[in-house]
């Protein structure tokens, strides 16, 4: 019942279903993070989820920094 709370709360916040975070969830879970194809697809679903467009730059700088360990451990920094 929590995690259906807890769906409930972020689809009213950001217009995204359930099956939507699951599925890309999924995808985070069972890939290579190292492989570039699928770090494409994960920059591009979250691109179109969020509305917000990557450039290619962008995304290669994203790759770049997840593919060379460089994404900080603790995230809260990045803030």
């Amino acid at each position: 019942m929590f995690k259906d709370s807890l769906f409930n709360k972020i689809e009213q916040k950001t217009n995204i279903n359930k099956e939507t975070i699951l599925n890309l969830a999924n995808k985070l879970q069972n890939n290579n993070m190292k492989d570039e194809k699928t770090l494409r697809e994960v920059i591009h679903d979250i691109s179109q989820l969020t509305g917000k467009e990557v450039s290619k730059e962008k995304e290669d700088k994203i790759i770049s920094a997840i593919v060379n360990d460089k994404v900080p451990k603790n995230i809260d920094k990045m803030f």
